[in-house]
């Protein structure tokens, strides 16, 4: 199976990076988002990262041009009844993604393959709203997505083996290490990623220590390239705390409890570097 031309359903962070990784390998490239704004600003962003693999020799100037001009954007999710695999990429929110999913199986062609960049959802149940369970995986990539090589293969229930092979296959052309895990509440890098995370807030919460010494103490002494409360930072704590919210409603499980810190400061607005304050602040650059 010959997937030629990757739809992204959202422009944010992940759906531009993801793009932009689809694009410089050669992929057409269909972003679609709502909002038009946000779909500008994904092309900024990719641009701007293009730019930057430039100046540290990883990417060729001229190529920057053709890379940008395979990606065509809409703000009509109709355009990806040509894509021959599409990526959503939308808040972690099974409501949401759900209605997506409803909306590309009825638009996109019968052998088209729908992926999801969940980080917690069930595959599974995704999969059950549409027509095509076997043709339903996940493609978990890890963000910043032109730094990161992981792709996170998730299959639901159902999901068949080609499936499987032409999203592995994907992930490969576009430079990724695909690593295949069953569908389960936070796949495996969440499920250990989001209570170490949560673990360092309720640190802060109980004054163990401040944020910039917990980030210290893990990057020197367990060698984390990123503190936790700094990458939390970066994943959005918003995020964070609907993964949590998730592993705690599906696993049923205490040690799962979003620590009360983290639920206050969602509450107010604080969420990271996209609101420019979380543990940290973030100035305008």
């Amino acid at each position: 199976m010959e997937l030629r031309t990757v739809g992204i359903v959202g422009s944010g962070q992940m759906g531009a990076g993801i793009a932009h990784v689809a694009a410089a390998s050669g992929f057409e490239v269909i972003l679609t988002d709502i909002d038009a704004g946000v779909l500008e600003r994904g092309l900024e962003s990719i641009s701007q990262n293009l730019d930057r693999q430039i100046a540290k020799g990883l990417f060729v100037a001229g190529e920057k041009g053709a890379v940008l001009d395979r990606i065509k954007t809409s703000t009509h999710v109709t355009e990806h009844g040509r894509s021959d695999l599409v990526i959503e990429t939308a808040v972690e929110s099974f409501s949401i993604k759900s209605e997506i999913f409803r909306q590309l199986d009825s638009l996109c062609q019968p052998e088209t393959i729908l992926a999801s960049n969940t980080s917690s959802i069930s595959i599974t149940r995704l999969a059950a709203v549409t027509q095509r369970p076997a043709q339903i995986i996940g493609m978990h990539f890890m963000n910043p997505v032109p730094v990161m090589r992981l792709v996170e293969i998730a299959r639901g229930l159902e999901t068949s083996d080609a499936t499987a092979t032409a999203v592995r296959e994907v992930a490969e052309t576009m430079g990724k290490t695909p690593v295949e895990c069953h569908d389960h509440p936070g796949f495996v890098s969440n499920r250990l990623l989001m209570p170490m995370i949560n673990e360092a807030v309720f640190a802060v919460a109980e004054n163990i220590a401040t944020p910039e010494s917990i980030d210290q103490i893990m990057t020197l002494g367990m060698n984390h390239p990123m503190g936790p409360l700094r990458l939390a930072d970066l994943i959005g704590l918003d995020n964070c705390l609907s993964v949590m919210r998730i592993l705690h409603r599906e696993l049923g499980d205490p040690k799962y409890r979003p620590c009360p810190l983290l639920v206050k400061m969602v509450d107010a607005g604080r969420l990271g570097r996209k609101s420019g304050r979380g543990f940290f602040s973030y100035d305008e650059g």
